[in-house]
């Protein structure tokens, strides 16, 4: 079985990990990052390719190497690759797979800090209008920064990213200052996040609702215990997604892979 794994999130290697154990297969996964192609090559892909793909390069791969199943395990919003992958798919008739990590599970959490908004220009009004004081922790990487540092002082703003030369060229460019810069190595702990809060003076904390791989609950718990507010930005709805394509763990990508 040949994949082509579009990736760069921790779901895309639990997937690696599990297909190279489980299955007789040879995987190509695309990333935006060299930092997301190293992970991958690392969990067992046996090719990478670390930069943005155009829709007709895709399909020029898909073709010469004859894969036999896209897997599209990019982020919750990643919203135009997702779109991209599944008319991909449709296009070529090939099978595809949507990983998508469940919702969080937010039952006996307490969410009155909780502050919901549809987009990152939603988020940056709000902050401009009712939270004029403390600094603003930004844990939603570094392509949405440009959206909130438009209502929000760089001088308050602490983005946390990785450190690769894309997202501190986006820094630069906005004038956030190289000391403000928290850098990313995966999900923070509920420690960590409280000493962020308490180190950076917060008041309010961005994030997107990335499901709890993503360490949203961690997020809401450090909130919660240092008393700011948390602006969670809701997932975006993909279209051209059908329904039957959406996996949401292990088990149920085995029962779709099998399907085919």
């Amino acid at each position: 079985m040949k994949v082509i794994l579009l990736g760069g999130t921790k779901d895309s290697t639990n997937i690696i990990s599990h297909l190279k154990k489980n299955y007789d297969v040879f995987i190509l996964t695309t990333t935006t990052t060299e930092y997301g192609a190293r992970l991958a090559q690392e969990a067992g892909s046996d090719e990478t390719i670390a930069r943005p793909l155009l829709k007709d390069e895709i399909i020029s791969i898909i073709k010469e190497n004859e894969f036999d199943i896209l897997i599209d395990a990019t982020h919750p919003f990643a919203e135009h690759i997702t779109q991209t992958s599944a008319s991909i798919a449709k296009e070529l008739e090939m099978p595809y797979i949507r990983f998508e990590r469940p919702i969080t599970n937010l039952e006996n959490i307490d969410t009155s800090h909780i502050r919901y908004v549809k987009s990152f220009d939603d988020a940056g009004k709000l902050i401009e209008n009712e939270f004029v004081k403390g600094n603003v922790l930004h844990f939603a990487g570094a392509n949405t920064m440009a959206d909130i540092v438009k209502y929000v002082s760089v001088e308050r703003f602490y983005p946390r990213i990785l450190k690769v030369e894309s997202s501190l060229k986006k820094c630069e460019e906005l004038g956030v200052d190289a000391g403000h810069i928290i850098p990313m190595t995966g999900a923070a702990t509920l420690e960590e996040n409280i000493d962020l809060i308490e180190k950076y003076d917060a008041s309010v904390m961005i994030t997107k609702e990335s499901g709890e791989i993503g360490g949203v609950v961690e997020k809401i718990e450090a909130a919660n215990i240092k008393n700011i507010a948390v602006i969670m930005i809701q997932r975006p709805e993909i279209r051209m997604l059908e329904k039957n394509d959406i996996v949401n763990d292990l088990k149920e990508l085995d029962k779709k892979i099998k399907s085919f």
